[in-house]
């Protein structure tokens, strides 16, 4: 019996040492496949038998082939981040619960707020009712081919005209994964809104002097015999005075037209302001229009060099004055001032008039805006002169500016960068 214990106890031994070198290999093996390594031929036991030696071979293929397959995915990921980063349009992928799986940086431009999302809910990053239908028709195959659609971004309005499409989910899930293209089209909008509320205001404007041409015009051609030749000659000269407001219109548009073309053609040359301006002055002050009003200059004492477009900066400048004297009483007293900045020279005409609103004063440079809109059109105003004053400005690479208080006078004023 002793024997036999003996045989057994070290039978059990040896099945023991055997057993805790399998769990060794084992764990090694296992370490291996998790840090996808060779699992080096050295380190198998040969006395684990040839099963073992295929069980490490077949292992290290697999992991050669997860290694490889890793490099193509992260290859694959680098190509498609390098393909959407170059796009125009924002690109966004969801999965069937609207998490997001895919964006590229196009669409942060478009949502500065959409940061780290990859993963977040489609309507916890992008706030549109809108835009949550438009998935859920492409999900269901009803959805328009583009749809534009309307974003909030920091309280201003965003279009975003996009289009989905369902697409196999690379994890191999049943539900099918949605793909949007997003495509910003705000600049489009907002420049379509410009050109139809231009259109209506030249139209408006336009209107009035024409029917008013054809009123009278019509009334004479009925009724001139009969009619007293003192009456007449009113009638004709409210038709020239009308057509003159058509013609300075027009003008004024051409201008407007020229000046946003692609080439506006500034004829740039040096020259000093104050001559400019004491010429412009001279001028004014010896027209009807400005005999009831006090002009004066106030002339910085170092000279003031520019390049400019000195036909371009008169006008810009008598735009300046035209408005002040057409808006402020008999008797005020209007400043034609020049100051020197560190890189600019600062131009404004300052008068003690009526001034202008709070309200009204950010839009004074706009299109057709009037502060008081009848006495602007009876003094012959087209609503244009500032706006014109501001793209001539802009042209030469200065700014504009305006300054009032109700009761206390208005300062509109344009710099210019200087020479050197």
């Amino acid at each position: 019996m002793t024997f036999v214990a003996l045989i057994l106890a070290v039978a059990l031994g040896v099945a023991l040492y055997r057993l805790r070198q399998q769990r060794q290999a084992i764990a090694a093996l296992e370490q291996a496949v998790r840090q996808r390594k060779q699992y080096l031929q050295e380190e198998i036991q040969e006395n684990l038998g040839p099963d073992w030696v295929r069980l490490c071979a077949a292992t290290n293929t697999l992991c050669a082939e997860l290694e490889r397959m890793q490099e193509f995915r992260t290859s694959q990921v680098a190509q498609l981040e390098a393909t959407l980063g170059s796009l125009q349009e924002a690109v966004l992928m969801v999965d069937d619960r609207n998490r997001i799986l895919l964006a590229n940086n196009v669409l942060q431009s478009i949502f500065p707020g959409a940061k780290n999302i990859l993963g977040q809910r489609l309507e916890v990053v992008l706030h549109s009712r809108a835009f949550l239908d438009f998935v859920e028709a492409v999900r269901q195959g009803r959805a328009q081919a583009q749809q534009p659609i309307q974003f909030n971004r920091d309280g201003d309005p965003v279009w975003v005209e996009v289009t989905g499409s369902l697409t196999a989910p690379l994890d191999g899930a049943q539900e099918s994964w949605a793909l949007f293209v997003l495509h910003d089209i705000t600049k489009q909008r907002r420049l379509e809104n410009m050109r139809k509320d231009f259109v209506a205001n030249v139209s408006h404007e336009l209107r009035t002097p024409l029917s008013v041409i054809k009123g009278y015009a019509e009334t004479l051609i009925e009724n001139h015999e009969a009619m007293p030749t003192a009456d007449r000659e009113k009638f004709l000269r409210t038709i020239l005075r009308h057509a003159e407001r058509l013609n300075s219109l027009l003008e004024d548009l051409l201008m407007l037209s020229r000046l946003e073309s692609a080439n506006p053609a500034l004829n740039r040359e040096p020259l000093r302001l104050s001559v400019l301006v004491n010429a412009v002055l001279d001028d004014y002050r010896g027209r009807p229009a400005a005999a009831a009003h006090q002009l004066v200059s106030e002339l910085a004492p170092a000279p003031a060099e520019v390049s400019v477009d000195s036909l371009r900066i008169t006008q810009a400048l008598e735009n300046l004055l035209d408005n002040a004297l057409k808006y402020t009483p008999a008797g005020s007293r209007i400043v034609l001032k020049v100051a020197i900045a560190a890189r600019e020279v600062e131009i404004c005409v300052q008068d003690n008039g009526p001034g202008i609103p709070a309200e009204d004063l950010p839009h004074i440079f706009e299109r057709f805006y009037r502060v008081d809109k009848g006495r602007s059109r009876e003094k012959g105003g087209t609503g244009l002169g500032l706006s014109i004053m501001k793209h001539i400005v802009q042209l030469h690479g200065g700014r504009v500016w305006a300054e009032s208080q109700p009761g206390q006078g208005t300062t509109i004023g344009f710099s210019l960068p200087r020479c050197g």
